[in-house]
């Protein structure tokens, strides 16, 4: 049973986010701060890592007034709070192959999180890729959403958004 830690490298690692509507979508970046991954005998056993939500960028509005307000929507308490809560996490509790089970924390509310991911050691770098999808409103994140308001139509914000995370890490 040998550990072997990776701490995760901020500044080659990023989260791409998409958020649909029923008009189309959005889509930005993400910064990861730091955290680290637990690997057991070769295998990624374990691991915990923070996501920047005041990093939140949107790619898709060209427009820079345009892009001001965006942000501003989606660090507000309609999203993610990012004043109140600057960092999301997510902790990973048990990994069976290529499937993770974890802890996603997000507005200071954890749910319970299971994906798939990729994960990839050469030497004392190690990569990880995997696609997240997220209810928002499981995480107070209700506008717009038809679980709770009626009669949208195509103002309609659809619950689930994707995060497609790339992590890399060098052994500590």
């Amino acid at each position: 049973m040998e550990n072997q830690k990776f701490e995760i490298v901020g500044t080659q690692s990023n989260i791409d986010w998409v958020g649909k509507k029923v008009t189309g979508a959005h889509n930005g970046t993400i910064a990861i701060k730091e955290g680290e991954l637990v690997l057991n005998n070769g295998k990624l056993s374990s691991g915990k890592f923070f996501i920047d939500t005041t990093s939140i960028k949107i790619l898709d509005v060209t427009d820079p007034a345009t892009n001001a307000q965006f942000f501003g929507h989606l660090a507000s308490d309609d999203f993610f709070s990012i004043e109140k809560y600057p960092e999301a996490v997510l902790k990973i509790n048990v990994v069976s192959g290529n499937h993770i089970e974890g802890d996603l924390t997000i507005k200071g509310i954890t749910n319970p999180i299971a994906f798939d991911a990729a994960v990839n050691v050469n030497g004392d770098i190690l990569i990880a890729t995997g696609k997240l999808v997220i209810d928002r409103t499981k995480y107070g994140m209700k506008f717009r959403s038809g679980n709770f308001f009626k009669d949208l139509g195509d103002t309609l914000i659809y619950n689930d958004f994707e995060l497609n995370v790339s992590l890399t890490a060098k052994a500590a």
